[in-house]
């Protein structure tokens, strides 16, 4: 409690830190595809496109299941540098996450990726490297720690929810808990910029431009245009995550109530076909042949000659 606490700002020597653990981040993401995940394969004998999933839900659970202690860890226990400055925690945990999703590109290559896959996983890969590096630069860690730990943990239930399905079709509970975890998220994520960049930005104070402090990227955004103009990107995006959400909720219940009417038709039509068939002299009823008046047919008696 008495040392003496090291601060750090971000530089150009962060590159070269950020390539040495995009490194550590391959080596990393070859043993848990090779000693858990392709064991896992092997056992359950999946497809192609089901085992592409598969492999990437099981990179991100461990990802996102790591991320998610960290993140806690650092947010609870860990004190912030004074002013703009960064704690090694901090700092060490935003250099590790540009690291991981700067190695997820050449992963693409070498996990031998589909072409149709290819654009959403770069489209996923660039919202995380721009947030993730936009709160670093611009000083907003604290916003940035939480609003990881929240995405991640919904993103955590999302992917261990696939790999369920995949060892078990009829097991969906988990993506009903992913459903409310991903809208409270939604929701709390833009609550926390409303009060933050909406509110809170305007009353920091000493604005002035402070190159020591490294206050330079806050200086120049740190302006009523700015603000509103990424509260109003912020809006949209997220109405659009929330709007293809539902779409893909709507969707969901719309093929699970046709799968039921459906095994409902099929029953009907089973018991249908259950029911006694007609014959010319009569039907039979529990093993005896009745006539159709409903007197059992009797045998003629043959003549003596």
């Amino acid at each position: 409690a008495d040392g003496e606490l090291v601060q750090y700002h971000y530089g150009l020597k962060d590159l070269v830190t950020i390539l040495f653990y995009i490194f550590i981040a391959i080596i990393l993401h070859a043993v848990v595809q090779e000693y858990a995940l392709d064991k896992i394969n092997r056992r359950l004998h999946l497809s192609k496109v089901k085992h592409s999933k598969f492999n990437e839900s099981g990179q991100l659970v461990a990802f996102h299941l790591t991320s998610v202690i960290w993140c806690s860890y650092v947010v609870v226990t860990v004190r912030h540098g004074a002013g703009w400055a960064l704690g090694f925690q901090v700092k060490f945990f935003y250099l590790c996450q540009l690291a991981y999703w700067l190695h997820a590109l050449p992963e693409l290559y070498f996990q031998k990726v589909r072409k149709e896959e290819i654009p959403r996983q770069l489209r996923c890969i660039a919202l995380y490297l721009v947030h993730i590096a936009g709160a670093y630069l611009l000083n907003l860690t604290r916003l940035g720690l939480i609003l990881l730990l929240l995405q991640y943990l919904a993103e955590f239930f999302f992917h261990m929810a696939r790999l369920v399905y995949f060892t078990d079709e009829n097991n969906e509970k988990l993506f009903n808990v992913w459903a409310v975890v991903f809208v409270v998220t939604r929701l709390f994520t833009l609550t926390l910029y409303i009060l933050v960049i909406g509110f809170g930005l305007p009353r920091v104070e000493n604005q002035a431009l402070d190159p020591e402090r490294g206050n330079f990227f806050s200086f120049l955004f740190n302006n009523i245009l700015f603000r509103m103009s990424v509260l109003l990107l912020v809006c949209l995006f997220q109405a659009s995550v929330m709007w293809r959400f539902i779409h893909f909720q709507l969707r969901r219940w719309r093929e699970y109530w046709n799968e039921q009417s459906s095994r409902k038709r099929a029953t009907t039509g089973t018991k249908q076909q259950a029911k006694p068939l007609k014959r010319d002299s009569g039907y039979h009823e529990n093993g005896v042949v009745k006539a159709e008046n409903g007197t059992s047919p009797r045998t003629k008696k043959l003549k003596s000659p």
